[in-house]
């Protein structure tokens, strides 16, 4: 069976199709710029050749109507029509403690989902778009949802309540509830297999390093804590966003620059982690390369930004009383030797030991920590596509 994946972003929309049967990816592209001029940009399956098509996509749908055109297309299509089709699996960002697994799309999911919006606001009414165009264009196929804050519904009360009164939480339901969900599922299931430890009896943290970022602690295959929060805003330094801060700091720049909360909640969102720090930029590798050049700056950003990873993670040690593995993953988790290196040199006392050149690869599963370390340490690439694919089979066989 193929399955096509979808992601869709405020202005974005990714899509692979997967055959199921191998796991292999059989097409990939994405749309830009939706609501404005619009383009998309995938590979050709025959040859290989990256193709760039700007073309209007006035919405969601009229942008799956051109990915759909491209799929089929008879000279560069990796399909023949939308019959391969078998089902469709969407990301979609907020469940709310509506949802703690995977579903089928049916009319009440949509409704819970399009109420869970006012938690992920730019999120969740683009993947509901994504889902109704699908819904739209491909009647009969089933469609699948796979939450980014499903896997974090097996924490503990006390893992993600605030300490504010509780009648925020009955009310409004207001507290914790994590992000990069799929990543942290996979990535966790991988680790448990590595560590050689019945996946029940496994304790692993996760850390999905990339432009978000978010640490995860699993145990026994379930997630207990995450650094994310209400919103992806909370937990660490990320490319822009602030992570977590003192509450009092909204309401002190508010007051001193004459801002609105909104005002200043953009400012934490999107003008602040490493962007903000470094004054120059919220990529890694230009983090990295004025760390190199002595940028004061840069020094200061690549510095806060991995003794914030290693500060959690040590939190996280001591709320699974112990760790089997350290996976990292995402693009810097994934690929970053220099941040790896110095997150492990803060569990030195844990006895982790790192092998300085196995630290150097990227973009496969690597163990990086020596043999006779305390604790397995590796870098394992994400695959969210692939996880959603599995739960749409899943759901849909």
């Amino acid at each position: 069976m193929k399955i096509l994946v979808i992601n869709s972003g405020s202005s974005t929309l990714k899509y692979q199709v997967i055959d199921s049967e191998n796991e292999s990816v059989i097409a990939k592209g994405l749309c830009e710029r939706i609501k404005l001029d619009g383009q998309i940009k995938f590979d050709d399956p025959r040859t290989g050749e990256k193709i760039l098509i700007k073309e209007a996509m006035p919405d969601h749908s009229a942008a799956l109507k051109i990915v759909i055109r491209e799929l089929t297309d008879k000279d560069h299509g990796a399909i023949k029509s939308l019959d391969e089709i078998g089902a469709v699996g969407h990301r979609v960002v907020h469940g709310g403690e509506y949802f703690s697994s995977s579903v089928v799309v049916t009319e009440d999911v949509l409704k819970k989902i399009e109420e869970c919006s006012d938690l992920a606001p730019l999120h969740n009414p683009a993947n509901i778009l994504g889902i109704k165009a699908c819904m739209n264009l491909m009647p009969g196929v089933p469609n699948v949802v796979v939450f980014d804050t499903a896997f974090h519904q097996t924490m503990p009360e006390k893992a993600f309540i605030y300490g504010i009164p509780y009648s925020y939480y009955e009310n409004y339901k207001l507290r914790k509830y994590g992000f990069h969900g799929t990543s942290h599922s996979y990535v966790s299931k991988i680790a448990a297999e590595l560590s050689g430890k019945p996946i029940e009896e496994s304790k692993v943290i996760v850390c999905h390093l990339g432009g978000g970022a978010s640490i995860c602690a699993v145990k026994g295959g379930k997630s207990v804590d995450t650094s994310m929060g209400l919103t992806p805003l909370e937990g660490l330094i990320m490319g822009t966003r602030s992570g977590s801060v003192d509450p009092a700091v909204i309401q002190y720049i508010a007051n001193k620059e004459n801002k609105s909360v909104d005002e200043v909640l953009n400012i934490l969102n999107k003008e602040s982690g490493l962007l903000g720090l470094s004054g120059k930029s919220s990529d890694m590798r230009d983090i990295d390369a004025g760390y190199r050049e002595g940028d004061p700056l840069c020094t200061l950003a690549f510095h806060a930004f991995c003794y914030h990873i290693a500060k959690t993670v040590g939190a996280y040690i001591t709320a699974l009383n112990g760790v089997d593995v350290i996976a990292f993953t995402a693009g810097i988790g994934e690929w970053d030797t220099a941040v790896r290196a110095e997150i492990l040199s803060y569990f030195t006392y844990l006895g982790i030991k790192v092998d300085d050149e196995a630290n150097k690869g990227g973009g496969d599963v690597i163990k990086i920590s020596k043999d006779d370390s305390t604790v397995k340490v590796y870098a394992i690439p994400t695959n969210e596509e692939l996880a959603i694919c599995r739960e749409t089979v899943r759901l849909t066989k």
